[in-house]
């Protein structure tokens, strides 16, 4: 997929359905936004200068190079008093690349939630193909998470702004950010193969899949490789991986294991639940005393 402008810099209008704001706010965090926005002549945004108005861009007369759409397809649902599926359409057809950024703009996410019979994604319904720009999925790259990582967004439109392809997987996500899982990576993974637990919430210590929620090993997501704010992620703070990249995000209880019988519901992607099983068994046969403790244990340290 090339930039289809003979501009300097290709044009890009960013516009929003149903949203919490959150994929906007975590963009303003990239630590080089000043730099990638002066690859791009931006039309719109709702909150960083552009050189056009909402009630401007409404009117369907501005170029795009490069549609941004952030938040879940609500078909009731107008800007400015222009229908979305309007201006979907109008910037769609003339776009060279189309970015869902957020869950909500991937699958339906949160909003998908809220009104389950009308809200989607552009181009799924969850996990199954539909929505406004269906027709134009070639175009479409999906930025799925809640809220999206700002570097995430950040490479697709530097990658679309130097002209290089972005190869994406079957649910249009860049391959490069969503072929590792949340797990690679993970500062736990040693308590996870010894299958010892987080007794709580918040602890640096143990695996948070057993008890706590944690979707790590069934996620597409680069969090433990591509760190937020280049410090942290949800797993190394000590919360469960919630799965938000995914297509049945949101699920009920976010904090808790499902089990049956003790046995997890969900098992790592790709493995066996009979392997699994073989090989919890045999690991949890060991004791291993440095991993049952605290990292820092204070009543020794003195």
């Amino acid at each position: 997929m090339h930039c289809a402008s003979d501009r300097d810099r290709p044009t890009l209008i960013w516009l929003q359905g149903v949203t919490c704001n959150g994929n906007t706010h975590s963009f303003l965090n990239l630590p080089y936004l000043p730099q990638l926005l002066a690859k791009y002549d931006l039309l719109y945004h709702p909150l960083l200068p552009a050189s056009s108005t909402l009630s401007e861009v409404v009117q369907c007369k501005r170029p795009c190079d490069v549609l941004v759409f952030e938040g879940a397809y609500d078909p009731l649902m107008k800007r400015h008093e222009v229908l979305l599926s309007e201006l979907l359409d109008y910037y769609g057809m003339r776009a060279g690349h189309i970015i869902g950024v957020g869950s909500c703009a991937s699958f339906g996410g949160m909003f998908k939630a809220s009104a389950p019979q009308r809200n989607s994604g552009l181009i799924f319904d969850e996990s199954e193909s539909s929505g406004p720009l269906l027709a134009l999925k070639n175009k479409v790259i999906n930025l799925s998470g809640c809220p999206v990582h700002p570097e995430w967004l950040g490479y697709t439109l530097s990658m679309i702004a130097d002209n290089k392809e972005i190869k994406v997987d079957t649910l249009h996500r860049p391959l490069e950010l969503y072929s590792h899982l949340v797990h690679h990576g993970c500062t736990r993974n040693e308590y996870f193969e010894w299958k010892v637990d987080a007794k709580a919430f918040g602890l640096k210590e143990g695996c948070l899949f057993y008890l706590q929620g944690c979707r790590a090993p069934m996620t597409h997501a680069s969090c433990n490789r591509i760190l937020w704010n280049d410090v942290s992620s949800k797993t190394r703070s000590g919360t469960p991986c919630f799965g938000c990249t995914e297509p049945d995000f949101p699920r009920n209880d976010l904090f808790h294991t499902k089990t049956n019988m003790s046995i997890p519901e969900d098992v790592p992607l790709g493995v066996p639940k009979r392997s699994y099983l073989t090989i919890t068994g045999i690991a949890k046969a060991f004791h291993i005393e440095r991993l049952e403790g605290k990292l820092i244990d204070d009543k020794t340290a003195d």
